[in-house]
């Protein structure tokens, strides 16, 4: 008994630092994010959108579309690309060599005819199989191809771009009017040195969409759906402002990010051999620039947002979360010498440590170490007090950090309207603790499994497509 005693003490006390040390350095980027907002609001006051809009050095971007099998939602999304408020931008929509109609629906929407137009082959793809342009909207095409992944047609759409920046975004999604505007701020005001931003993402879910533009921000219907909100939440406005101030974001969102194309072509494009593209590409963005001691910035902007849809049973969202979880762990592996290295400034020292032990090894501890403290409690060998500290790190202090990130969100931005919508949000805030964070702990678990396996599909996602406000009828 006393070597199993020995053991429970040891578990427990790793998996008690564990919360404390993760749970501290997110109260840490908590009060970095609150003076990061409230400076980034007064800034956007002194120097508004229509002077980005106006300014002679805003660069034109190549918004990159990766589509497969999206019929239920990408005509709102590119209504949405085609409505954005910008001087000069193109939408390149790459068909993934969708099994349903997302081309038809393309076609009919935008009036597309074919075209003869050569790409440019700087990053190898999979077979094009034609171009078109809209008839209605010039500066609309849609590069059709044979099936090789969400990072081949990514590959696609950069080979196809005209414009130096790029910004790749889900079929999916839906970007504000001023979104691009916001966006690429950071680089209209330090031009030789920003390489890459990222915007906020959003759930849309129970959200209403009119041509590709949300009209009328709710919260889902879904609880599952509105658990993720506030996920959502205190991933963008507390870890990755905090990331981003130390300049070592690890993760632009592959659903909404903009990257100097020279530099994407620079170090091959996306790679196709891992699920998480698109923290690969950043990784390697920081450690190619590190490399060449060359001054370069990766910055996160808070208010610029692209509304998606979430998945909205436990099946989907656990494919999504083991996908993400893979995706971190081939990342890295593949840059493994990064780990601890002085050379890659706080990249090196501190955000690849953290996303080794906190994120990626994170749930071995939760999973392993929350049954054993219950078991051993109540066999004995751990004392009431020990587990009440443990509830109180673990458990309220997650509290804590939801609800100061709903109210960062409400003091900040205050999309929701509805008062009711905020307290069902400071409800969920104890449910996303107690019973949803577990759950999606043992998601990511099982990612280990997917990594032995080698597991690279991506598992199948389907859309239900957003809520659309109704046609009035016609007059009679």
């Amino acid at each position: 008994m006393t070597a199993l005693h020995d053991v429970a003490l040891v578990v427990a006390t790793v998996t008690l630092v564990y919360f404390t040390a993760l749970n501290l350095v997110y109260l840490a980027f908590t009060g970095v994010a609150w003076r990061s907002l409230n400076r980034h609001l007064r800034a956007r006051g002194h120097a508004p959108d229509e002077e980005v809009f106006s300014s002679p050095v805003t660069p034109p971007v190549s918004v990159l579309v990766p589509a497969y099998d999206e019929e239920p939602t990408i005509v709102d999304s590119v209504h949405s690309l085609l409505a954005l408020r910008y001087p000069e931008h193109e939408v390149i929509v790459v068909n993934d060599g969708s099994r349903d109609r997302t081309l038809e629906r393309l076609r009919d929407a935008f009036d597309l005819v074919p075209v003869r137009k050569a790409l440019r082959v700087v990053v190898p793809t999979a077979p094009i199989r034609g171009v078109y342009v809209s008839r209605r909207h010039r500066h609309l095409w849609v590069v059709d191809k044979e099936n090789g992944g969400k990072a081949d047609a990514l590959n696609a759409g950069v080979n196809a771009s005209r414009y130096p920046y790029v910004l790749a975004i889900d079929a999916d999604a839906i970007l504000e009017e001023d979104s691009l505007l916001r966006v690429v701020r950071p680089v209209v005001a330090e031009p030789d040195v920003v390489v890459a931003t990222g915007g906020i993402v959003r759930i849309a879910n129970g959200c209403r969409v009119d041509r590709g533009r949300v009209v009328d921000v709710r919260l889902p219907k879904s609880r599952l759906a509105t658990l993720q909100v506030l996920e959502y939440f205190r991933a963008f406005l507390i870890g990755r402002v905090g990331w981003s101030r130390m300049n070592a974001l690890l993760i632009v969102s592959g659903a909404f990010g903009l990257f100097r194309r020279s530099l994407v072509e620079e170090v091959g494009g996306y790679s196709s051999d891992t699920v998480g593209e698109d923290i690969e590409l950043v990784v390697r963005l920081h450690r190619h620039l590190r490399e060449r001691d060359e001054p370069y910035r990766i910055e996160f902007v808070p208010d610029p947002v692209c509304w998606t849809e979430a998945p909205e049973t436990f099946r989907q969202l656990s494919r999504q979360r083991r996908r993400w979880h893979r995706g971190l762990g081939e990342t890295l592996w593949r840059h493994r010498r990064l780990a601890a290295n002085g050379r890659y400034g706080a990249l090196g020292t501190a955000a690849v440590p953290y996303f080794l032990f906190f994120e990626f090894l994170g749930p071995l501890v939760e999973v392993l170490g929350l049954p054993a403290i219950l078991v051993w409690w109540l066999l004995g060998d751990l004392s009431g007090v020990f587990v009440a500290a443990f509830l109180v790190v673990a458990m309220l202090l997650g509290v804590v950090l939801s609800l100061a990130a709903l109210t960062l969100e409400e003091h900040s931005f205050r999309r929701h309207r509805d008062g009711r919508d905020v307290v069902r949000l400071i409800g969920f805030s104890v449910v996303e603790n107690v019973g949803y964070r577990q759950i999606v702990s043992f998601w990511r678990f099982l990612a280990f499994f997917d990594l032995v396996r080698r597991r690279g599909d991506w598992g199948e996602m389907r859309r239900k497509g957003f809520t659309t406000v109704a046609e009035a009828p016609l007059p009679r």
